[in-house]
């Protein structure tokens, strides 16, 4: 199977021969978990029934581990927390999704800069960007996906840490460090940044740090702090030994050069000339399980250095829209400096547009 990569490539070489009016300069986000919910069942049906051959690749490597294909869950009668949040599930279901958006972007419209994504997303981004063919990214994101099947390892919640403008509130910052401090400090506690998720805070620890986070961190909204449900503790030292089996499980060989620039969660740039495949495969398997993954400084690396037009998020869901533009927000990029600010500018000419959303799909894809 194929990932429509030299799609985006050939275009990139080839749109000044073709098209008189220059295209848009684009950063594609790729979501992490947490982003197929209810509202997007049957994704894969309503928006990328052209893309059959691509879906039963992944159902046949599925099949051959006993796993339930994609386009099953994906077709299900009814959205389940049991079916479709957990690792084994989730991950290869966000990926086709994700993936199957990439490939209906418009490469005579826009050209594809730079790709970074969040969590789990940064597989996604892998792939998007080349760094892994399809065959290697469904190995990659079903393993990773998978290696806590049999029981979760620890947990995250997710707090905010902006104003109701989505501005960065430091003293707020600052309670979530101290209370860190205080809970790691307790016997038996272990609690973490996991993501720095534009205004959220992701928390990773065990259920004695959750339970006392919970307890310490003032209500916000009736929502906050909140568990993300069926999630491990992600980008923490809790996850060394998933990492541990990521490397026993995952070759070099599946790592490739990326064919467009990669943005990681440290804010490194990974080019199709400089990158080390092996350095790639020691971030990703290493410092990106166990180390927090700072997802605003993803995208704000990608703008700075790449200076898009838009910003382009996949699909499904668009619960990274708002994080994006709070990463945005935070350092005034596109003059944005406030939900109020964002919200009008989008209304008059959107600068970011999420596939998740249908109208904005709309604006995206291939006419």
């Amino acid at each position: 199977m194929t990932i429509n990569m030299e799609k985006q490539v050939a275009a990139n070489d080839q749109a000044d021969q073709v098209i008189n009016k220059p295209r848009e300069r684009v950063v594609v986000v790729a979501p992490g978990r947490g982003c197929y919910n209810k509202d997007e069942l049957g994704y894969l049906q309503r928006f990328h029934s052209d893309k059959q051959a691509f879906i039963a690749a992944i159902d046949q490597y599925r099949e051959e581990l006993k796993q339930t294909g994609i386009a099953k869950i994906d077709g299900a009668a009814k959205y389940s927390f049991k079916q479709h949040t957990p690792g084994e599930n989730a991950s290869a279901l966000i990926y086709a999704c994700s993936v199957c958006d990439f490939m209906d972007i418009d490469t005579e419209r826009f050209e594809v800069v730079a790709v970074t994504g969040n969590s789990m997303g940064w597989y996604i981004a892998m792939a998007c960007a080349g760094a892994l063919d399809a065959d290697a990214a469904i190995d990659v994101i079903n393993t990773m996906g998978s290696m806590m099947q049999d029981g979760l390892i620890g947990g995250q919640l997710i707090y905010p840490e902006v104003d109701a403008q989505w501005r960065r509130d430091s003293e707020i910052s600052s309670l979530i460090d101290r209370t860190i401090e205080t809970i790691c400090a307790e016997e038996g506690c272990e609690l973490f940044t996991s993501i720095y998720l534009g205004g959220y805070r992701v928390l990773a620890g065990n259920e004695a740090g959750l339970k006392r986070a919970e307890e310490m961190l003032p209500q916000v909204d009736e929502r906050y702090p909140m568990r993300l449900y069926n999630h491990g503790a992600f980008h923490s030292p809790l996850l060394e030994q998933v990492s541990e089996k990521g490397f026993a499980s995952l070759g070099e060989f599946l790592f490739s050069k990326p064919q467009i620039p990669l943005i990681d969660g440290e804010g490194r740039i990974w080019t199709p000339y400089g990158a080390d495949c092996s350095k790639l495969r020691e971030y990703t398997l290493g410092e990106q399980v166990t180390k927090p993954y700072d997802f605003s400084k993803a995208v704000q690396v990608a703008v700075k250095e790449f200076a898009p037009d838009k910003i382009i998020v996949l699909g499904p869901g668009n619960t990274l829209g708002g994080p994006t533009a709070q990463a945005l927000i935070d350092i005034n990029w596109f003059d944005w400096t406030s939900k109020g600010k964002f919200s009008a500018a989008q209304q008059i000419s959107p600068q970011m547009l999420a596939m998740g959303n249908e109208e904005q799909r709309s604006l995206c894809k291939i006419k």
